[in-house]
């Protein structure tokens, strides 16, 4: 015997709720990316002369900025990373060890007696 078909209900209002909800936000994102896009492109054909007028000065500025910014990132990573190699390195000197080397003590040993457990069934 064949099953009988499934009967649907009907929406809830807190499911007809989301879907209004939902509907709306999908509807003011797309008119604002629609907005976003339609201002992205008229400042961009009026921009397109002054660019063209003044990109000999333009270009080696954003050039300079670029390695200016370029440098400054890199100057905070290699901060960061001294002070990092630093802190590592008080840590061992005070015998504490790297942040989590608990967890790996114990993870060697655990596998230490496992093999010392189970290892002549690998041998046979």
């Amino acid at each position: 015997m064949a099953d009988p078909a499934p009967t649907r209900s009907a929406p809830n209002t807190c499911q007809a709720a989301r879907v209004i909800t939902a509907a709306t936000m999908v509807t003011m994102l797309l008119g604002l990316s629609g907005l976003t896009l339609t201002v992205t492109v008229v400042s961009l054909v009026l921009a397109t002369p002054l660019l063209v007028l003044f990109s000999p000065v333009l270009v080696p500025a954003a050039v300079v900025v670029f390695l200016t910014t370029t440098g400054l990132v890199m100057s905070g990573g290699f901060g960061v990373t001294a002070l990092s190699g630093l802190a590592l390195f008080y840590r061992y000197a005070s015998g504490r060890g790297p942040v989590g080397s608990e967890r790996v003590d114990v993870a060697r040993a655990r596998v230490g007696e496992w093999v010392r457990d189970y290892g002549w069934h690998v041998r046979s």
